[in-house]
């Protein structure tokens, strides 16, 4: 046995004393993700106002970060498991910093679509590499799954309270600020986790394949772009084409992975029932729930009147049912079993959605609250046990890969259900009757959107501007309304599944050696 075996066996043994401030690190940079993923949507008016982008650089500022994000993951994680993911982890995190100031001092479009990507291609290598070290540096699994509670946990807060912090720093700063909050954060997190992290690699991992990362790129962007533009505009041809090119070079990413000696991502891990079902889980659950999450802040301040900090806070319940959970998921599946505690998360969250179906423009906010709660203690169940899952049923060497499809899924299921419950919204919303009075232009203009018709009947006199938010608020709350049931639908369906999936699954209890 070489000295790295000898190691590496003598650290399995004995648990790293800084392990914990190991996972503070680690947390650091999944907080700074999941907040840098939803401050951007409070930007946009500001943001608009003073680079004046055109509609369409207006949605690929809003678009490419996740584009890019979802089409490295997979590439990343597996780049992380050979050269090391300490050595990703800090390289990306240096690269996010950096880049966080471009973004912030961006004077054109252009200049900002491009800051956007590479702070993309940044943030592809923080998330699979924090997973897949906490495989490597938590042995013992009922510490492990603490952990994995943990970072869950911070991802919940973090998409959270980025709303809170970026209308805070909104009130009081220009737009740029949201991505300067960014450098603190990544200072404090490159020095402790230089002392702090372990290193941790696939001991003999291969080459790193690059017609695999470009077939991985070009099929999942092609995939994710043609499904959010069809979404948006209805069946085109151009998106359709993109779909197609995406959809092949996938298929010819698969193809490749199965000849390769070493290839990019291992397919037999979808052999495993319990990965393969841990990872559908997590790509439907994100498809239900993107739908609340994408439209309920438009509801909370556009119907109901709230400025952005307010529904921040309002928000905030999700969170904290995310948080309890999360650090309780592990003991709880445990106790009972892996597929009751992820069915019964799942099937919470259904529920939940389902209350929603009954929503109208007065429904208090103590019901809301409650929902929200629900929603909350419901992932943080469902995603913190699915995670402990997917690490468990792969090889350490493998964790980076492992982590990154589970991270692809949690991308593509955005996408795919912010599409499809955005188009049942949108094609609700868009039919609402034009009171009369409103002149044709601003019609036009205010079956866009709800942001579109409130902008619209701003400029209108008398009763038709009332008229016309009235028609375009209940058309609005129509829409989510029917969302809400689609996406309770699709949980519930899910939770059915996953009891039949995870069936004899179980979390280890055993301290690796």
């Amino acid at each position: 046995m070489t000295s790295t075996y000898r190691t590496m066996a003598k650290s399995e043994l004995n648990p790293r004393p800084g392990r914990w401030i190991a996972l503070a690190v680690l947390v650091l940079a999944v907080l700074l993700v999941a907040v840098d993923a939803t401050v951007l949507g409070l930007a946009t008016p500001f943001l608009s106002e003073d680079l004046k982008p055109s509609g369409t650089q207006l949605l690929w500022i809003g678009d490419i970060y996740s584009f890019v994000i979802a089409g490295l993951l997979v590439s990343m994680g597996s780049l992380g498991d050979r050269i090391g993911r300490k050595k990703l982890l800090l390289t990306g995190a240096v690269a996010f910093g950096g880049i966080s100031v471009l973004n912030a001092y961006a004077t054109t479009p252009d200049m900002m679509i491009l800051a956007r990507a590479l702070l993309g291609v940044a943030g592809a290598t923080l998330m699979p590499a924090t997973l897949a070290l906490i495989r490597n540096i938590f042995h013992d699994p009922k510490e492990r799954s603490l952990a994995i509670g943990i970072w869950g946990a911070m991802a919940s807060a973090g998409a959270a309270v980025g709303p809170v912090v970026g209308g805070f720093l909104l009130e009081h700063f220009w737009w740029g600020s949201v991505f300067l909050i960014n450098l603190p954060v990544m200072a404090v997190l490159v020095i402790v986790g230089v002392r702090t992290l372990p290193e941790s690699k696939n001991p003999a991992p291969g080459p790193w394949d690059v017609p695999s990362v470009l077939l991985s790129l070009i099929g999942i962007v092609g995939v994710v772009y043609a499904v959010k533009e069809m979404a948006a505009h209805g069946p085109r041809w151009d998106a359709a084409v993109v779909g197609v090119v995406g959809a092949v070079a996938l298929y010819r990413f698969v193809r490749r992975q199965l000849t390769l000696p070493a290839p990019l991502l291992d397919m037999r891990l979808f052999h495993s029932r319990g990965f393969s079902g841990a990872v559908l889980a997590d790509l439907l659950t994100i498809l239900g729930l993107s739908g609340l999450v994408f439209f309920l802040s438009q509801f909370l301040q556009l119907v109901q009147g709230m400025r952005p900090l307010e529904a921040g806070l309002a928000e905030l319940p999700a969170a904290v049912g995310a948080v309890t959970a999360g650090l309780i998921a592990g003991s709880t599946a445990r106790r009972f079993t892996v597929r009751s505690v992820v069915a019964g998360g799942l099937a919470a969250i259904g529920l939940a959605l389902a209350v929603l179906t009954g929503l109208s423009q007065s429904t208090g906010y103590p019901l809301l609250g409650a929902v929200l709660l629900v929603v909350g203690v419901g992932a943080g169940f469902s995603f913190t046990v699915t995670a402990d899952v997917i690490l468990s049923n792969v090889p350490k060497e493998q964790a980076g890969s492992a982590s990154a499809v589970s991270e692809t899924a949690y991308e593509l299921g955005a996408a795919l259900g912010i599409a499809v419950l955005g188009s049942i919204v949108t094609g609700v919303y868009r039919d609402f009757p034009t009171p009369p009075g409103v002149p044709v232009g601003a019609a036009s203009a205010a079956h866009e959107s709800l942001g579109g018709a409130v902008d619209v009947a701003s400029g209108l006199s008398g009763h038709a501007g009332t008229a016309l938010v009235t028609a375009a608020q209940d058309a609005f709350v129509d829409g989510l309304r029917l969302a809400s049931g689609v996406g309770a639908a699709v949980l519930l369906a899910t939770a059915v599944a996953a009891w039949f999936l995870l069936r004899g699954q179980k979390l280890e209890d055993t301290v690796e050696h």
